[in-house]
């Protein structure tokens, strides 16, 4: 087997290897949601540890859309010159970038956006605070703040966007009958509770073009009783392409339970598992890889055609290269979770790095 190092293709992209950098929230914005340097700096290492593809962690669409502090904002036309230095300093170092767009709704922090939104009035055990129904008007008005910052992001020039489906926010909100409660088109079977998800795909495609790459990460289920299913899932896939989109990334989860504190083997194959016969797709899977065999394994099975690393390229960003190189066969990263930041401007770090330099410098 030696895949993992072979070129591929998602749309117009065209990728070195196979291992995509997932998005993952960096926490390192100002609070008008411009990247610090930092950001540059981080984006970099990655490139240069021979990554394939970066996604970015998820930028904002709209004010009422910041999930926490220090995220990434493409809310307004006056980011768009910062958002192009990022840019830039993953091009002049030969990567690929694509940005992904989102709306927090009912999972914004309330320290950052007092009123939160979804789409029926909702309260649940794992929110912060209960989220009221958005109107008509402010769904529609929100179509148009994804539209308009995938338009932003092509004009930063970055590679592609990828639009942000998964783990509860909220298009995920839209697609779960968990959530979803409407009796308008928006809502009731899941011909309406994917209309939002089509009209965003829809109206992005209006401000990019036919040829731009526009991928989704989706959340395949929702893993709470009376949430969306799998077998109901698998129909969003399967409809996916028709959305006018070149590639999916694969996830489950409408809260944070998505991410799984010790994985000891890739825990979403089963999702790949039900997409690969209903699309074609490429498919991005991510999910508890942490060996160069369990990678080769699920993609000469074809259930993938790339794999996303999150956690192991907070510990390794060169993680690529040296396993590229015969240096490592498997990521350091153990999977403790403890890697996102604690205070403010810190970003996400490995902790493990972090506490064996502070002891070496003891």
């Amino acid at each position: 087997m030696n895949l993992l190092f072979t070129p591929g293709q998602i749309g117009q992209l065209n990728l070195p290897n196979r291992l995509v950098r997932s998005a993952t929230a960096e926490s390192l914005a100002d609070s008008s949601g411009r990247p610090m340097p930092q950001l540059q700096t981080f984006y970099r290492k990655l490139t240069q540890g021979g990554v394939g593809l970066i996604i970015t962690g998820h930028f904002y669409v709209h004010p009422s859309g910041k999930a926490h502090p220090e995220m990434t904002g493409v809310y307004s036309d006056e980011l768009v010159p910062s958002l192009a230095e990022l840019a830039d300093a993953v091009h002049q170092e030969g990567g690929l970038v694509v940005p992904q767009i989102n709306h927090g709704g009912m999972q914004c922090d309330p320290e950052v956006t007092p009123e939160t939104l979804a789409p029926s009035d909702i309260e649940a055990d794992f929110l912060r605070q209960p989220a009221r129904a958005m109107t008509p008007d402010e769904i529609v008005d929100m179509i148009q703040a994804y539209a308009q910052a995938a338009r932003r992001v092509q004009e930063a020039g970055f590679d592609g966007v990828q639009i942000h489906g998964a783990h509860g926010y909220l298009i995920s909100q839209f697609l779960s009958p968990y959530v979803n409660r409407r009796t308008d088109k928006w809502g009731g079977d899941l011909a309406g509770r994917m209309r939002f998800l089509r009209e965003v795909c829809r109206a992005v495609r209006e401000q990019v073009g036919p040829d731009y790459p526009v991928l989704i990460k989706l959340g395949m289920e929702d893993g709470v009783e009376g949430g969306l299913s799998l077998e109901e899932g698998a129909q969003v896939v399967a409809a996916l392409q028709d959305m006018g989109l070149d590639g999916v990334e694969l996830s489950s989860g409408v809260q944070m339970s998505s991410i799984r504190a010790n994985p000891d083997a890739p825990y979403f194959r089963p999702l790949a598992q039900k997409a690969r016969p209903v699309t074609e797709l490429p498919i991005i899977l991510v999910g508890g890889f942490r060996s160069r065999e369990e990678i080769e394994t699920t993609l000469a099975s074809g259930e993938a055609d790339f794999i996303s690393l999150c956690r192991p390229l907070i510990c390794e960003p060169d993680l690529p290269n040296r396993m590229r190189l015969g240096l490592q066969e498997r990521a350091r990263c153990i999977s403790c979770g403890r890697c996102w930041p604690k205070g403010r401007g810190e970003g996400i770090l490995c902790k493990g790095i972090k506490e064996r330099r502070e002891a070496a410098g003891a």
